[in-house]
């Protein structure tokens, strides 16, 4: 842990679930320090923490004006501190570059312009970036409101659908509705993009080629760039296990440390090209058809499940620190130190996982004592934090046993 005077900055997270208390856990493994948040609403993650408190609940934080005034207003509380201010969800990353020149004279951040945002954001550009930059993807198309209706799609079944615009997705409500659906065949894609565009949901769909394989096929990166724009963290992962309920379906539950050296520079050289800066996360799944990693969708954020970063002794929070507040010197440090990390009881991934070797290699960070759950935090365990984690866990066995492998309108 690395001693640092409390006055001397304090972090505000944006939102209120698993990422902000992953970030908040990794502030304070590293300094000691109590975060603070700001959020539409209190999420279980972050309740009754000693580590991480949501000081302010504001419904209409995703309208602009709420949430500049919001933030101003909030950073007017403490106008002796260095207020290091942290998005952690793909609206609040949205809402802090659009305003960002409103806010730089009240926090500390650094992020990219709204121009690159754009341009990454939405996944039909994204993909061209991609292309520029000799990243392989899935085949893809886009449908609309207009088109769906009658539309075959270019390549075999199955084929997966997900939402181009992942915050006005989010909004939106329908029976069955799923995070990304699988379509098996022509009437399971016309009965579940039906159900989509009956909603509020209008903008377009992503179709993209099913790349064979389950869970264990999958790869996630987290990268931290620079204010100058250079990477400074590499950090691979190898999932054991999704998430498999409605809500959660793409989200990690348990992953491995990797490392691809090959990977690691072309993913330097990509966001090194781009001018990127703050955190990155990248969603993958390998192909045995081609042997090649085929890239799904870049999130301008630390992801969801990427404490398993810090879980392998690469702390998220000082890379931030050293680099926004401190200004210090760093290369590029590509993870090489393995953990096993999750966010499911044990029993769950030795019995949905299939890949025999994988299991092995688990038990054997289980047994050397590099396995790390986000939120089993001895010093964050009250009784209340207890009973939440317990009643967490005890839900998982219930939703994988209802939802493992339902991916359709259903």
């Amino acid at each position: 842990m690395q001693r640092m005077n409390s006055l001397f900055f304090l972090p505000v997270l944006l939102g209120s679930d698993m990422n902000v208390y992953g970030m908040a856990r990794s502030f304070h493994e590293a300094y000691d320090i109590q975060s603070v948040a700001i959020a539409k609403k209190k999420l279980g993650a972050t309740m009754d923490s000693k580590i991480v408190k949501v000081l302010v609940e504001e419904p209409n934080l995703e309208d602009d004006e709420v949430f500049v005034k919001t933030l101003v207003d909030f950073a007017g509380r403490y106008p002796d501190k260095t207020l290091l201010l942290v998005p952690c969800g793909d609206n609040y990353i949205k809402l802090l570059v659009r305003n960002q020149e409103a806010l730089r004279p009240y926090y500390k951040f650094e992020c990219i312009s709204e121009e690159l945002l754009m341009k990454l954001s939405i996944k039909e550009s994204f993909y061209q970036v991609c292309t520029e930059h000799g990243f392989a993807f899935p085949k893809t198309t886009t449908i609309s409101a207009d088109s769906y209706k009658g539309f075959v799609p270019p390549f075999d079944f199955p084929v997966v659908i997900k939402p181009s615009n992942s915050v006005a997705y989010w909004n939106c409500h329908f029976p069955y509705k799923k995070k990304v659906f699988v379509a098996n065949d022509q009437a399971e894609f016309d009965a579940i993009t039906e159900a989509i565009y009956g909603s509020t949901y209008q903008d377009h769909l992503i179709i993209q080629e099913f790349i064979p394989g389950d869970d264990s096929g999958m790869r996630v990166m987290n990268c931290f760039c620079g204010k100058d724009k250079k990477v400074k963290l590499i950090a691979l992962g190898h999932p054991l296990l999704e998430e498999h309920s409605p809500e959660g379906i793409g989200s990690y539950a348990a992953i491995i440390g990797d490392n691809d050296p090959a990977l690691a520079r072309q993913m330097k050289s990509f966001l090194e090209g781009i001018g990127y800066v703050g955190f990155a996360n990248f969603d993958m799944k390998y192909d045995p058809r081609d042997g090649k990693y085929k890239l799904f969708e870049m999130n301008l954020r630390q992801g969801r499940s990427s404490f398993f970063v810090t879980a392998e002794g690469y702390n998220l929070a000082t890379f931030l620190v050293n680099d926004v507040l401190l200004s210090q010197p760093m290369g590029c440090v590509i993870a090489t130190d393995s953990a096993l990390w999750s966010v499911i009881p044990k029993s769950i991934i030795f019995k949905y996982v299939k890949d025999e070797d994988l299991k092995e290699e688990a038990r054997q960070l289980i047994a050397d004592k590099h396995y790390v759950h986000t939120f089993h935090y001895e010093p964050d365990m009250s009784l209340k934090r207890w009973i939440y984690y317990l009643k967490n866990q005890l839900n998982y066995f219930k939703k994988y046993r209802k939802y493992y492998g339902n991916k359709g309108l259903h």
